[in-house]
């Protein structure tokens, strides 16, 4: 080996080796940074959790719900993968000239099949340079951050073409080889060069290939690209059970405040969340307050979280956060970064003191967290599986419980709740009042059941809105009929009903909840109930999910689930016609929080003469949420579009007559929402069960919408 390939052996080795420690400096300081947040315990079933990884990682499952955006991170993904065995060819080629990997026979096949790879590689550049620059996707971002990664993958696959077509020259006489198509051509373009410039056009590929490939080491940890490291990690991480809210102790009296008011009070695993954050806007662009033009957006709240968690831990742990400036979108963040930057340690760490702003209120605004439904259509779309609404919920906490802020109209819902059991603050002795308007329906209490020496299957949960709404009245009663027909034992709770009080939880008053919850608890386990039934997919989310919590031990089920079982075994038999254009609107916590899509359709397809359509694009786990969640039923809606009359007109563009739903308020919401388009006397909006009574009863009667 001469003098001038030891320089370039040394050379490489160094700069290698400082590239490697800021990488993993960073690496390190964000570990830290993500160690500040809370011990999350969590079941480490390691066969479940290496699933996920298979299915979500390598089987880009997420992804490829955009098959065109999700074809081509494919290609990315694993033509990224694959042609780091090219590049360690090539450093080799560059530090041992006329060598290669010592793959035998096999070399030829081997660089034939990584031109191929590096070929589908530039393609994926140039399409994805096409969609983010010139189709111009709403959620994808622009500008030269936004591209950093495309020139960087670009100019590595460029350069490693340049090099090998140089070396065919250098090395080999500027013969062409049917293994290396691509380079061959080069070769063959660059044909005029003599040896000496075809070593000298190698070298300079050469370096600029590893140049490029170490610059993008550096700049992972510190760009969106972290999702590299942190997005398996968040897969690997993520929850094995349906989606809930932890409760907090009040009776912990070393806390001072309550919720999350500070970056610290999250956990570390949903702090790593931010870390794993692609930025692809896929969970904005399905977000419904985002795309009726409320101030939210999924992925800037978590971005914005990132920048805050970034610089407090720097400031908290004393690392430097190493962030070029341009990284940051917050004015007080690019300050920071350009101030930390350039300096020496005493006079970086002063300024990475300077960033000191609140989270909520500052770097989050408190009309970004009440805009939230809570519907998790955001985390379904997410490639990484981030959870962004109990971040949301964690900071509503903390604004209700310690800061004493809430606004008007969900502050008269939760006072009426805690007075009344209803939002809407009438008189609890009238709970139990909807039976009577029905002669041909038995709805017995407990009270009642019990007097009468009878015992009872199930525990009918009628809800606030099913006891004291006109309209959800009748799908209360047209379910309790279904039941009678099918011999089905069940009583209600009666006056004694309190609030399932998920509209407080969600709203951020967990005291008010678990005290709610205790209460409820006491009644159901007083009254020896095993199994609960409810018309109300909130009520049933909370008692399946976050009730054991509190102690609660009982089967929970919507009633669609029953309705079907009915169906399905007999017991139940729509023989009457409903001559209906039927689609149907999935409820955010029937579905998205507790998978329950194929009940509801069951039923409306096993009811005759019904045609039933999907709305195309936003359906099951796709649905966009009616806008009722997360305790916005009770608040007005003041900004922008209306979610419920967007949602209502998805379901009408495919021109139904009939649009079902199994929640009491989502059918309030599309009632409206028709009303607002004008087309209530020709799209009538029904609960699922209402349309079974119909078919197994056949009246002639029209049901009231």
């Amino acid at each position: 080996m001469n003098g001038l390939l030891w320089i370039n052996l040394i050379a490489a080795i160094l700069v290698t080796a400082y590239a490697v420690y800021l990488f993993a400096y960073l690496v390190k300081s964000r570990i830290e940074f993500i160690k500040l947040g809370k011990k999350e315990e969590f079941d480490n079933d390691v066969k479940k959790r290496l699933e996920k990884i298979w299915v979500y990682v390598f089987g880009q499952k997420k992804l490829m719900k955009d098959k065109k955006s999700g074809t081509m991170h494919v290609l990315f993904f694993y033509g990224f993968i694959l042609v780091q065995f090219g590049a360690i060819d090539l450093i080799w080629k560059g530090i041992k000239p006329g060598s290669h990997l010592p793959l035998g026979p096999l070399y030829p096949v081997f660089t034939f099949f990584q031109e191929i790879v590096v070929l589908m590689v530039m393609v994926a550049v140039i399409w994805a340079f096409y969609r983010r620059y010139i189709e111009k996707l709403v959620r994808l971002k622009r500008g030269f951050k936004s591209g950093l990664v495309l020139i960087f993958i670009g100019g590595l696959m460029l350069a490693t073409l340049v090099a090998n077509g140089a070396s065919l020259i250098w090395l080999h006489g500027g013969e062409l080889h049917w293994s290396e198509p691509i380079a061959s051509s080069i070769a063959f373009l660059l044909g005029w060069m003599s040896e000496t410039a075809a070593a000298a056009v190698f070298y300079v590929a050469w370096w600029i290939h590893l140049l490029f490939i170490l610059t993008f080491l550096v700049y992972i940890p510190q760009s969106k690209h972290a999702h590299l490291i942190a997005g398996p990690a968040n897969v690997y991480f993520h929850r094995l059970t349906p989606p809930k809210l932890k409760p907090i102790d009040f009776e912990d009296e070393t806390q001072e405040t309550f919720g999350a008011g500070k970056i610290e009070d999250f956990t570390d695993l949903q702090l790593l969340d931010l870390y794993a954050c692609v930025e692809c806007g896929r969970c904005t662009n399905m977000c419904p307050a985002s795309v009726t033009g409320k101030m939210l957006s999924p992925m800037d709240l978590l971005l914005k979280m990132r920048d805050h968690l970034t610089f407090t831990g720097a400031a908290v742990t004393r690392k430097e956060p190493w962030v070029p400036s341009f990284v940051f979108a917050n004015t007080k963040g690019n300050q920071i970064a350009m101030a930390a930057q350039g300096q020496g340690a005493s006079e970086s760490a002063a300024a990475i003191d300077m960033y000191n702003p609140a989270l909520v209120g500052e770097v989050i605004t408190e009309e970004e967290l009440w805009a939230c439904t809570t519907c998790r259509n955001c985390e379904d779309q997410c490639p990484v599986m981030n959870q962004h609404v109990g971040k949301i919920l964690d900071m509503r906490r903390y604004l209700v419980l310690t800061e004493g802020k809430v606004p008007a109209d969900a502050q008269r819902a939760m006072q009426n709740i805690e007075r009344q059991g209803n939002p809407w603050g009438l008189n609890r002795k009238e709970r139990e009042t909807w039976r009577e308007a029905r002669e041909d329906v038995h709805v017995p209490t407990v009270k009642e059941m019990s007097k009468a020496g009878e015992e009872f299957e199930y525990l009918f949960w009628v809800g606030a809105m099913g006891s004291y709404d006109n309209r959800s009245q009748k799908i209360a009663l047209s379910f309790a009929r279904l039941l009678n027909e099918a011999g089905v034992k069940f009583a209600i709770l009666g006056n004694k009903e309190k609030n399932s009080g998920d509209t407080p939880r969600r709203l951020g008053n967990e005291f008010l909840f678990q005290e709610l919850a205790t209460k409820n608890i006491e009644e159901f386990a007083k009254n020896d109930i095993k199994k609960i039934v409810t018309i109300d997919p909130h009520a049933f989310n909370i008692f399946k999910n976050e009730y054991p919590d509190f102690g609660l031990e009982a089967e929970v089920y919507h009633h669609t689930q029953i309705l079907a079982e009915l169906v399905r075994d007999g017991r139940l038999k729509p023989a009457h016609a409903v001559n209906e254009k039927i689609t149907f609107h999935d409820s955010c916590y029937l579905g998205r929080y507790n998978d329950v899509y194929d009940a509801p359709r069951d039923i409306l397809k096993a009811i005759p003469g019904a045609s039933f359509v999907e709305i195309e694009g936003r359906n099951r786990e796709n649905g966009m949420c009616c806008g009722a969640g997360g305790g916005l039923m009770w608040m007005e809606e003041e900004t922008g579009h209306r979610i419920n009359v967007a949602r209502t007109e998805q379901a009408l563009s495919v021109n139904p007559t009939v649009i079902s739903s199994g929640c009491p308020y989502c059918l309030t919401m599309l009632s409206d929402g028709t009303k607002a388009k004008e087309v209530e006397e020709d799209v009538k909006t029904y609960d699922v069960a209402e349309l079974l009574e119909k078919s197994v009863f056949g009246e002639e009667k029209e049901l009231a919408s």
